[in-house]
């Protein structure tokens, strides 16, 4: 039995997708903007936090996340996917659409087809054949991998029956 993907660039399993969710008191308009503040504040960078705080577009929060100080790849690689697992859980508990929307996607591999990056996706579109198969991806699909671990730890929270997988009557946990 090969592996079955779900394949995603867009959507409600974008970093970008709007989705409202609180942490610790502040209110964030999408899982990027939760990325980059967190990557901020991960290298004592304040300025640049309350910058991405600022603004509402993904596409600036990321470019404001690149001018970190002091940023060092190797100590990011170590935080980075647990920071957007963080967010993750926050984005997909609080917005109970999204939330049913992952759990559907249980009998499958999530993988982010974005042919432009190759450590959060796996630098591929969703139509090249060689997305098909891990052997060939040209990224990490670090995006991918945190999604498909939390949604099993979601669903094991709930003790959801995936024999059964009658999902559309779950309760989405509480922060």
């Amino acid at each position: 039995m090969s592996e079955e993907f779900t394949f995603f660039w867009n959507g409600p399993f974008s970093q970008w997708k709007p989705a409202e969710f609180t942490c610790y008191g502040q209110t964030f308009n999408c899982a990027e903007q939760f990325m980059m503040f967190y990557k901020a504040v991960f290298f004592d960078d304040y300025d640049i936090a309350g910058k991405i705080m600022e603004t509402v577009l993904p596409s600036e929060q990321k470019k404001l996340g690149r001018k970190v100080k002091d940023f060092d790849v190797d100590k990011w690689g170590v935080a980075a996917k647990h920071i957007v697992y963080a967010g993750s859980f926050h984005k997909y508990t609080q917005n109970p659409e999204l939330f049913l929307q992952l759990v559907n996607t249980h009998s499958t591999t999530l993988v982010e087809a974005s042919p432009y990056d190759k450590i959060w996706g796996i630098g591929l579109h969703d139509e090249d054949p060689r997305a098909f198969s891990r052997d060939t991806w040209q990224g990490l699909n670090w995006l991918g991998e945190v999604l498909t671990e939390l949604r099993g730890d979601l669903m094991e929270g709930q003790g959801i029956d995936i024999a059964n997988a009658g999902v559309s009557g779950l309760r989405v946990p509480n922060d």
